[in-house]
């Protein structure tokens, strides 16, 4: 046995042993207070890297869960509204049908028309009062929009099923009908070309009012107020509803509104105070019916949909919180199991550098 006073190597030994076991026990207690595995950088830098990635992730699936929940909202909402105007198309279509018939007179039938303008100012009333978080629904605001080259001509609707492009109008003719009513008495579309409507479209005038139609639900609403020649038609899909219902750039679903208008219905000048107006306002409420059912239709597509993205962002933000867990959380079990171990290990190593602090007492016996 080494017998030396100057230095006590034992206690320094024994003191290096015990302060290990005190940093491992301190470790310890903070996993098990935190109830995190990685509590620093320096205990994991590479799982600190991805932990805060996938944190960062799981928090933006929780909001893009919520956009959704909006949207879908959003979609019963108008939804909602759309479901009151068609009613009222039903009820005008059944003063129209009442109308037609031969039993009444025209005093009757202008009873019934005052009934018909008081449904149209109501439609009109809703597109323009219905509302979500202050911002109107059913205005056209949140329809595919598009442009003209001529102030003359103006892009009133069209249907998804149009390809995202600029089209031509090689030219337009607006005329005058017996009455003196403004009557688009002609029309060239371009059929050739970059810009070329497809071949099988064709148009139809009511009015000022032009629809071109195509094969695959092809349609486009024209409303024109004078005469023109070359005109480009910007229909490249901008205007609808932009949903962040993911956390990438780009993960969005863009919804799109229908406008809700008496003029894009094709019911803005239809009375039924004579039986001539009633009849041709049967097959023009049947239109109005049949757009708004194709508008509800889209929008229930859309709710579906959504409804399947929350449901997706609902299994994905469990397993990303699962993965983020196996990471950054402290088994329990185990950590009480090691601090149980490193408290043992801290005892005996107190008592053996008090033990070691006893040797050079030792030395004392060969000095008397």
């Amino acid at each position: 046995m080494s017998l030396r006073v100057s230095q006590n190597i034992s206690a320094i030994t024994a003191q290096n042993a015990l302060h290990r076991t005190d940093n491992k026990l301190s470790q310890s207690l903070e996993r098990l207070s935190s109830g995190l595995k990685i509590n620093h950088a320096k205990d994991n830098p590479a799982g600190v890297a991805i932990a805060k990635r996938m944190n960062s992730q799981i928090k933006g699936l929780s909001m893009a869960g919520d956009n959704a929940s909006d949207a879908i909202s959003i979609v019963e909402t108008a939804e909602g509204a759309m479901n009151e105007i068609h009613a009222m198309l039903q009820r005008m279509s059944e003063l129209a049908i009442d109308a037609a018939n031969g039993t009444k007179s025209d005093a009757d039938r202008e009873l019934l028309d005052a009934e018909v303008k008081q449904l149209k100012e109501e439609i009109t009333r809703i597109a323009k009062d219905t509302e979500f978080n202050g911002r109107p629904l059913l205005d056209g605001g949140f329809d595919l929009r598009g442009y003209s080259s001529d102030t003359n001509v103006a892009v009133k609707y069209y249907s998804d099923e149009v390809e995202m492009k600029d089209y031509t109008i090689s030219s337009v003719t607006l005329g005058q009908d017996a009455d003196g009513n403004p009557l688009v008495t002609d029309l060239q579309l371009l059929k050739t070309g970059d810009n070329a409507f497809p071949q099988d479209a064709q148009w139809e005038a009511d009015g000022d009012m032009v629809t071109i139609k195509a094969a695959n639900d092809f349609e486009v609403k024209l409303k024109i107020t004078g005469s023109a020649t070359n005109v480009n038609l910007d229909m490249t899909g901008i205007g609808a509803m932009r949903m962040q219902i993911g956390t990438e750039e780009g993960q969005v679903l863009e919804m799109r509104i229908p406008t809700m208008s008496l003029e894009l219905m094709g019911i803005e000048d239809t009375t039924i105070g004579t039986q001539a107006d009633a009849k041709e306002a049967i097959s023009k409420i049947a239109e109005a019916i049949t757009y708004v059912s194709s508008a509800r239709s889209r929008l229930g597509a859309y709710q579906n949909r959504l409804e399947s993205t929350n449901e997706s962002l609902d299994v994905t933000h469990e397993n990303m919180t699962g993965a983020y867990s196996r990471i950054m959380d402290v088994d329990m079990a185990s950590e009480m199991t090691e601090f149980t171990n490193q408290q043992v290990l801290s005892q005996a190593g107190t008592s053996m550098l008090a033990q070691a602090n006893e040797r050079p007492q030792q030395v004392l016996q060969l000095l008397q």
